[in-house]
C-alpha cells in the first residue's frame, strides 16, 4: 500500500516540477547566463587589474629615478608621473607617491604644496598608520619655526606614545617647539631623556646632547 502512495507522491513531484520549469524556465536559464558571463567579466576585470598594478609600479620606479636626480626636465617628468601613480594607484603606490611628491615640491620651494600632500596622507585612514604618523612629524618639522605652537604639539601628541615608530624624533621636535616658545626647563628635561633613551637613534641621541649642553644641562 505504501509503494503506491510515494508513486503518487513522485507523480505529484514531478507534475509540480514541471509546471515551475514551465513558469520559471526562462528566468532561470537567464540566471544561469547571467552567472556564466559575470564569472567571465570577473576574470578579465581581475586581469586588467593585475596589468595595471604592473604599469603603476613601473611608473613609480620611474618616477623615483627622475627625482633622485637634480633640479630640471627630469624632475619635472618625475612630478608628472608621481601625479599618475596618485590618481591611479592603489592605496600603498598612492601614499608613496604623495610622500616623494611632496619632498619634491619642499625641494623646489613650494611649502604650500608639500604641506598639503603631507596633510593629505596624515589624514588618509586607508595609509599605513606610520607613514600618516611620519607625514604629522614632517609636516612639523617644516612649519616648526612659523607654526602656532598650541596647534603643533596637538599634532605631536600620539606620536610621543613609547610605542610609536617616530617616538624619539617626535621628542625631539617637541623639545625644539619648548625651546622656541621659552620653555627651557621642559626642554632640558626632554633633552635629557632622549639623550639616554637607548632604543633612540644614535644620532637624536647626539643631537639631544649638544641641544642640552647649549641649554646649560
Amino acid at each position: 500500500m505504501s509503494d503506491i502512495f510515494d508513486e503518487i507522491d513522485e507523480e505529484l513531484r514531478a507534475e509540480r516540477a514541471k509546471k515551475l520549469l514551465q513558469k520559471y524556465g526562462g528566468v532561470l536559464l537567464v540566471a544561469a547566463v547571467l552567472v556564466v558571463v559575470g564569472a567571465g567579466g570577473w576574470q578579465v576585470w581581475r586581469g586588467h587589474q593585475s596589468r595595471e598594478a604592473v604599469r603603476i609600479g613601473q611608473v613609480f620606479l620611474e618616477a623615483l629615478d627622475g627625482a633622485g636626480g637634480p633640479p630640471g626636465p627630469a624632475r619635472q617628468e618625475a612630478a608628472a608621473k608621481l601625479q599618475q601613480v596618485i590618481a591611479k594607484g592603489g592605496d600603498g603606490y598612492r601614499t608613496a607617491a604623495r610622500l616623494r611628491l611632496a619632498a619634491l615640491k619642499a625641494d623646489a620651494g613650494d611649502s604650500a604644496g608639500a604641506a598639503a600632500l603631507w596633510n593629505q596622507v596624515a589624514g588618509d585612514s586607508q595609509a599605513d598608520p606610520a607613514l600618516r604618523d611620519g607625514a604629522i612629524l614632517v609636516a612639523v618639522q617644516r612649519d616648526l619655526d612659523r607654526g602656532e605652537p598650541a596647534a603643533l604639539a596637538e599634532r605631536l601628541k600620539p606620536l610621543l606614545v613609547p610605542t610609536s615608530p617616530w617616538h624619539a624624533l617626535a621628542a625631539e621636535q617637541m623639545a625644539l617647539l619648548d625651546i622656541r616658545t621659552g620653555k627651557s626647563d621642559e626642554a632640558r628635561a626632554a633633552l635629557k631623556a632622549l639623550a639616554q633613551d637607548i632604543t633612540a637613534p644614535e644620532d637624536v641621541r647626539g643631537r639631544a646632547s649638544a641641544l642640552l649642553e647649549q641649554l646649560g644641562g
